[in-house]
């Protein structure tokens, strides 16, 4: 089987490793150069009233979450094992952030993707009172949440953070969740959702439940985030943001 050198050069570790490098670079010139407004303003004061907490983020939108962090908290980020997952872990932890390596799927490829460890990881790092980052999608459904989240929040007790960060310059791949590349000098702006806390004793309809709510209070922060903005979250899901654009 052929494999082509571009492929080839991005699963070498010396290529990842400096992808990361590069990446955490380029993400901190983008933090030092967009002044954030954060909706409510004392977002810090309620999430850290409610730590450790599990902060929920759409797939795409994930870029700039190291900076939400402040210096003092403990976080611990679930990143997958694919290729690319690898830079973006290997940027996270130039960031300040550990990782947790693995992801969810549909089917039968749960085992191979490290789903269960992943997931025992998440727990243990609530328990042990670390805040634990992940996406809600489903995998490969952009803005559809999931229900491993809406577990891990049964099985732990832990708080749910809708958080959605949008900044004023971007562009936007035209890939399968439609992942945003902020940009420097612009404005930036993070706000969150109700918090969501899931009992230990929900059943399949009260899971069901909880998950449309994740869904619906991560889309109203990011409506909110991007009104900050002066944009309309709709427009610049499409790329048609006046200061940012679709690249293929």
């Amino acid at each position: 089987m052929k494999i082509r050198p571009l492929r080839w050069l991005g699963q070498t570790r010396s290529f990842q490793q400096a992808a990361g490098f590069l990446a955490a670079c380029f993400l901190r010139l983008v933090r030092a150069t967009n002044h954030f407004r954060y909706e409510p303003e004392n977002i810090y004061d309620l999430v850290e009233a409610e730590f450790p907490a599990i902060i929920a983020f759409w797939h795409g939108q994930h870029f700039l979450m190291p900076f939400i962090r402040k210096p003092h908290y403990r976080a611990r980020v679930l990143i997958s094992r694919h290729r690319d997952g690898e830079i973006n872990a290997i940027a996270a932890e130039h960031l300040g952030v550990e990782t947790i390596r693995g992801s969810g799927d549909h089917g039968g490829a749960f085992h191979r993707k490290g789903g269960v460890p992943a997931f025992m990881a998440m727990v243990q790092s609530l328990r042990e009172g670390v805040n634990v980052a992940l996406t809600a999608d489903v995998p490969k459904v952009s803005r559809q949440a999931g229900l491993g989240i809406i577990m891990l929040a049964r099985e732990t007790g832990r708080p749910i953070v809708p958080l959605a960060i949008a900044t004023s310059r971007f562009k936007r791949l035209k890939n399968w969740d439609r992942t945003t590349i902020h940009l420097p000098f612009g404005q930036g702006a993070a706000a969150v959702g109700k918090f969501i806390h899931v009992p230990a004793d929900a059943d399949n309809d009260a899971m069901e439940h909880y998950r449309q709510q994740v869904e619906d209070e991560l889309n109203v922060a990011t409506q909110r985030a991007y009104a900050m903005l002066g944009l309309n979250a709709t427009d610049a899901n499409e790329g048609n943001a006046s200061e940012g654009h679709s690249v293929g």
